[in-house]
């Protein structure tokens, strides 16, 4: 199975961007590399939870990137995660984003308060469920795993992350604080390219040596 050719083509436009990645951001994604390629030089399967406050916007944008860069640089064994220290919902805005550049998503209507959107980003495939959740609840793994603190608030607010064994600090602007302004739609899209860049170039360094 292969991507669909939109994000195909949207991933070899990220690819052509790492140079925009400043040299600070690149040496902690280089340690997300590091990391995974450990897990396959131990004979494990890697698993990432990129975490968030909300589970609303970053972690998931993180987690869906994390899972199209391990088909895009066929590493599909990496198993990705998202969760927050609260759960709310997918927001909306995020979805958008991703079917503009070529997500196929769908929604479980009856689930109003918290909706279950079931993406595909590859020919064949079972859709992804995806809602917001708690870092610990299912189906997350408890043990063994990479936590990726991708706001602030949550970093500083969850001191330990029980289970894992390996925790960065990667924070990125919420596209939250546009919302309802003429800049959201563009701030949206800012974030879901520059989440997917970054993430991206950690995982094309994945057994690099």
């Amino acid at each position: 199975m292969t991507l669909y050719p939109k994000i195909e083509a949207f991933c070899k436009e990220l690819e052509q961007e790492f140079d925009l990645i400043p040299p600070e951001r690149k040496e902690k994604l280089l340690l997300i590399g590091d990391y995974i390629s450990s897990k396959f030089q131990e004979n494990e399967t890697p698993k990432l939870i990129v975490i968030c406050t909300h589970n609303s916007r970053r972690s998931h944008i993180g987690q869906l990137w994390s899972a199209i860069g391990a088909e895009y640089f066929q590493r599909p064994e990496i198993h990705t995660f998202s969760g927050g220290t609260e759960a709310t919902a997918f927001n909306i805005r995020a979805v958008m984003a991703f079917q503009k550049i070529g997500f196929d998503i769908t929604t479980e209507e009856e689930h109003k308060s918290n909706p279950i959107y079931n993406i595909s980003w590859k020919e064949g495939m079972e859709a992804y469920p995806t809602f917001s959740k708690k870092y610990e609840d299912e189906p997350n793994p408890r043990e063994g795993f990479a936590a990726i603190m991708v706001c602030s608030q949550a970093d500083e607010g969850c001191p330990f992350v029980f289970g894992c064994d390996f925790r960065l600090s990667l924070p990125y602007d919420d596209p939250k604080e546009f919302d309802g302004t003429g800049m959201e739609v563009e701030k949206y899209d800012e974030r879901v390219r520059q989440i997917g860049r970054e993430i991206l170039f950690s995982l094309s360094q994945v057994n690099r040596k």
